[in-house]
């Protein structure tokens, strides 16, 4: 009868965490995935960026303008590649997301130091940089967000975000996603490449974007902080494929269980 008892006990335990658990994810599915920038200058300036995003699409979430700056239009210097039709899409979606931010950015220079805090719902993050290498990580997640067709095959990195991640991790997380994809399509039933070819040529896609979007930034920035951020995220990206087989190549004795 003891025994019998102590097992209810246990079982009444075992549900109360399954209903605690359900409830807080239930709570925490029906908010937005949110990151917050915190950037901290020297002369006691804070400015504080919030982006939400919805939690099954990734899109991000943002109040736009009723007057947005002619910069925004699509037509206005637009991308090489971009697939959008000019009579569904007046404005650039990126360019739309991205406006306040330029525009808070806009008189500073790219070498100030700032002390940049990244908050996720699972960790915070700090670091001591220039205003360029703490704005490349946020303009990375808005890029991705925003609607863009090119740029919307980086996406799904966006929930695992890691600002200031090293080459070697960026590789990593860029490789685990697409082959997680080709696992997916595999399960569809799709023809699925397990090569890297086809990521040399999403990140061929999303260099031409990158460096158009800036050629339309020059426009929105007075000073270089906001354009350089843009180019030294794009600088980052375009050597992911360069060096993406010798890291491969580097990490592959930590996987030697499975081999």
């Amino acid at each position: 009868m003891q025994q019998v008892l102590l097992w209810s006990e246990r079982l009444d335990k075992v549900l109360t965490v399954i209903y605690c658990i359900k409830e807080l994810t239930e709570g925490k599915m029906a908010q937005p995935l949110a990151f917050e920038y915190v950037y901290t200058f020297k002369n006691g300036l804070v400015k504080k960026i919030r982006l939400d995003l919805d939690r099954d699409s990734l899109s991000l979430q943002r109040e736009r303008r009723p007057d947005p700056p002619l910069w925004t239009l699509l037509n206005h210097k637009r991308c090489g590649n971009c697939p959008l039709n000019v009579h569904e899409h007046a404005y650039c979606p990126v360019a739309l997301n991205f406006t306040d931010i330029a525009e808070q950015f806009r008189d500073m220079v790219s070498h100030e130091e700032v002390v940049v805090t990244v908050t996720t719902e699972e960790r915070t993050y700090t670091r001591e940089t220039t205003v360029q290498q703490g704005l490349s990580p946020l303009i990375g997640i808005i890029m991705t967000t925003s609607g863009c067709p090119v740029l919307e095959h980086l996406k799904p990195m966006v929930r695992f975000h890691l600002p200031f991640a090293s080459l070697d991790e960026t590789v990593f997380r860029m490789v685990s996603m697409y082959l997680l994809v080709q696992y997916y399509r595999h399960q569809d039933g799709k023809r699925a490449e397990w090569r890297l070819d086809g990521l040399t040529k999403v990140y061929a896609e999303v260099g031409i974007v990158n460096r158009d979007f800036a050629n339309r930034l020059r426009d929105a920035a007075k000073k270089d902080a906001n354009l350089n951020a843009l180019v030294n995220l794009d600088c980052f990206a375009s050597m992911v494929p360069l060096v993406a087989d010798d890291t491969l190549k580097a990490i592959r004795p930590y996987f030697s269980a499975y081999l």
